[in-house]
């Protein structure tokens, strides 16, 4: 199982911004498209945007107008910008596949993830 690496997390006021990144395989960003959740406690793990592997992006509703999602190809990195934060976007935020059933993107599992807390 290959998992990815997410960092850029941190403490942050309402307001504010970060820039969260996920190093994963490449294999992954060539054939199964990436994706940010997040899991806020006694919550479900819940979808926050995809970029699909030809480069087109969605976001939801938590996301529209404030993420940015993008990825570095030669880095094999994954972006996601966040801005004007609210207090419930404080989560835990993971990136994965977008894919799951074929290989090599069922080779996917998740990682330790990145800690995101705005304080209002």
């Amino acid at each position: 199982q290959l998992q990815p690496v997410e960092s850029g997390g941190g403490s942050v006021q309402a307001g504010g911004s970060l820039k969260l990144s996920c190093v994963a395989s490449k294999h992954f960003f060539s054939s199964c498209g990436m994706a940010w959740y997040r899991q806020s406690p006694g919550k479900e793990r819940e979808l926050v945007s995809i970029i699909r592997r030809d480069g087109s992006t969605t976001y939801t509703d938590v996301a529209k107008g404030r993420f940015t999602i993008s990825q570095d190809l030669a880095k094999n990195t994954l972006y996601l910008q966040m801005n004007s934060l609210k207090s419930e976007d404080t989560a835990v935020y993971y990136c994965a596949t977008e894919l799951r059933g074929a290989y090599p993107c069922n080779l996917f599992d998740w990682g330790q993830g990145t800690q995101v807390t705005v304080s209002s």
